[in-house]
């Protein structure tokens, strides 16, 4: 195979020895040019012009975000995606059942190509950008943004910074003194109380540590959408709501003050003003409509 390698030397868990050894690898059986990406977007336009230029796969090495982007330049296109964990939470790569480490990672997947383990999936697009995983209106975006802000801080704090970073933004970031928007079902129905949502094309929606937090086990790459919309920000309660997810599950998703709705083709977020959004854990700003599709058969994978 002819494989580009595209790194975010940035990312957490990607060292100079790390990309070496993985690159020694992949090239073994392939033909492997690597590229690294300088700035956000960057590794989109990479993949873009990998998939022009006829290469077989791109392995991404790096965090969800960069293999959002990859995954964007790769989209209805002949060119496969291989992924690689190299962020602090890697929530796609490990849904797929690869290790942590970008290293052992590699094994799982040199044997993946080996045996040419590629198939069609199905992403989400919001406002017609592509997500993997999930897309996080509200709150969760708002958490999102205060990490952001401490990205210095990211590659070494990790899970502590996010669980520091969510009591700061429920404290002192986020107006919870009433619903900030409405979500539109396909089906007709409305949710107008809303405060958090939760948008998947995959579980789980992240990990605490080495546990998946299991909002919509529904939610796979073969079928549509699945949401999950939080209808309060009281600490009691919302923390009650929560604290469920980290099991399987199921009592989160028929709480009361949770919509959970599967198999969605279509659904609309609007806002009662600006809302903070985040795809696939990037923090992309305020909006107030926000538009999910389910795009059946849009990328190709390598699957471990």
């Amino acid at each position: 195979m002819r494989i580009l390698l595209v790194v975010n030397s940035l990312a957490s868990s990607v060292t100079a020895r790390g990309r070496v050894v993985i690159h020694k690898a992949l090239s073994a059986d392939h033909q492997v040019d690597l590229a690294e990406t300088s700035r956000r977007g960057h590794a989109t336009r990479l993949a873009q012009g990998a998939a022009t230029q006829g290469y077989d796969a791109v392995v991404c090495l790096g965090g969800d975000g960069t293999l959002n982007e990859t995954a964007n330049g790769l989209a209805r296109t002949d060119t496969a995606l291989a992924v690689l964990p190299g962020g602090s939470t890697n929530v796609f790569a490990r849904s797929l059942g690869l290790p942590n480490d970008p290293i052992e990672a590699t094994g799982a997947l040199v044997e993946a190509l080996g045996r040419d383990s590629i198939e069609s999936v199905g992403l989400g697009s919001v406002n017609d950008r592509y997500f993997l995983f999930h897309v996080g209106v509200g709150f969760d975006a708002a958490v999102v943004a205060q990490v952001e802000r401490r990205a210095a801080l990211k590659r070494y704090a990790g899970h502590p910074l996010f669980i520091f970073a969510a009591f700061d933004t429920w404290l002192r970031h986020y107006d919870r003194s009433t619903p900030r928007f409405a979500v539109h079902h396909d089906d007709g129905r409305v949710v107008d109380d809303a405060y958090f949502a939760i948008v998947l094309n995959n579980n789980p929606y992240t990990y605490i540590g080495n546990r998946p937090f299991n909002v919509a086990p529904d939610a796979t790459l073969d079928r549509p959408l699945a949401s999950v919309v939080i209808r309060t920000l009281s600490f009691g309660p919302f923390l009650g709501v929560v604290a469920s997810a980290l099991g399987t599950g199921g009592r989160f998703r028929k709480h009361r003050l949770v919509d959970y709705t599967v198999d969605e083709r279509e659904l609309k977020v609007s806002g009662y003003g600006p809302i903070p959004y985040q795809v696939d854990g990037d923090y992309l700003g305020d909006t107030e409509v926000l538009a999910f599709r389910h795009e059946p058969d849009a990328l190709r994978l390598v699957r471990p």
